[in-house]
């Protein structure tokens, strides 16, 4: 059996126009070879120098345990109305991906439902408008975006609870109200670090 052995690469893409970028698509390509190829960490950062990675947590991140079992995810429900902070008890080690439902229980103009940790860290804003009873999803554990199972775009980036005491901002459309789910899978530090 052939050792298994990583190779960092890093490529340079110049814009054509001088225009924002939309999307990115990476289409990685072997030819004339046998075996097991494995693409991971796959990171796009703007500017003219490297100036850093982000390596594969499943290393050193496990499921956290109480007396030796993997304890069960975590949720939390409530209501909002306009705009709320609410505090998640991670009692894991160390932060936690969320996944997050927003159900209005009247419709939320564009722009108008927003997220952010804290005091304003973190943030993210969905730029369309939201219908009532709706299905508003961001979701850490696929990494997407959905409004009833159907891609949604969104502004900004905001998917994890810090350990312990977590405060979560939730801002709607001035009066207006929503149910809200916090989901997530306590984590704990595992394997050694670099």
């Amino acid at each position: 059996m052939a050792k298994t052995s990583f190779i960092r690469l890093a490529e340079v893409i110049n814009k054509k126009q001088n225009k924002r970028v939309v999307s990115v698509i990476i289409k990685p390509t072997i030819n004339n070879c046998t075996g097991t190829i494995w693409f991971t960490d796959l990171q796009l950062q703007e500017g003219p120098v490297l100036n850093g990675y982000t390596p594969h947590t499943e290393s050193r991140l496990l499921k956290f345990r109480e007396d030796g079992d993997i304890k069960s995810p975590v949720w939390f429900n409530g209501v909002v109305r306009s705009e709320e902070t609410i505090i998640l008890f991670n009692v894991g080690e160390t932060s936690a991906g969320l996944d997050i439902h927003i159900y209005p229980k009247s419709d939320m103009k564009e722009g108008s439902v927003k997220l952010c940790q804290g005091v304003s860290g973190q943030k993210v804003s969905f730029p369309n408008s939201i219908a009532k009873d709706a299905d508003l999803a961001l979701l850490a554990s696929t990494s997407g975006c959905t409004k009833n199972d159907v891609s949604e775009p969104k502004d900004g980036f905001y998917q994890y609870s810090a350990a312990w005491d977590s405060k979560h901002k939730v801002t709607l459309e001035q009066g207006k109200t929503a149910r809200v789910l916090f989901y997530m899978q306590e984590m704990q530090d595992g394997g050694e670090p670099f």
